[in-house]
């Protein structure tokens, strides 16, 4: 169980999986300026992992220069929705959190 949560629980590989939600296909370049603060071998390391487990599909066309478009698979799409749960709980209890890290700080301090 831990290592599939890993997987798909690191910093990345849940916004490329809402990026993909939301734009639907993307190119290499189109979903890293997207992301913005991914370096390239990040980005790459990431659809790789997400693709070997079957969350991403790419698709290369034979053109030159080569053009590979990256989706959600329907394994993929089925996550999303568990994704936004998780988003809307974190907004719900972000100020609660803020204050429980706060004073879990101040009592540290003394």
């Amino acid at each position: 169980m831990r290592n599939i949560l890993d997987r798909f629980g690191d910093k990345w590989s849940t916004l490329v999986i809402l990026v993909l939600n939301e734009e639907q296909k993307l190119r290499f370049n189109e979903l890293h300026r997207v992301i913005g603060d991914i370096s390239q071998k990040m980005l790459t390391v990431t659809l790789r992992n997400l693709e070997a487990d079957g969350l991403v599909s790419r698709k290369v066309f034979a053109e030159i220069p080569p053009r590979v478009e990256y989706q959600l698979t329907d394994i993929g799409k089925s996550l999303v929705p568990h994704i936004s749960g998780l988003i809307t709980w974190a907004d719900d209890n972000f100020s609660s959190i803020l204050e429980s890290r706060s004073s879990y700080q101040q009592k540290k301090k003394n």
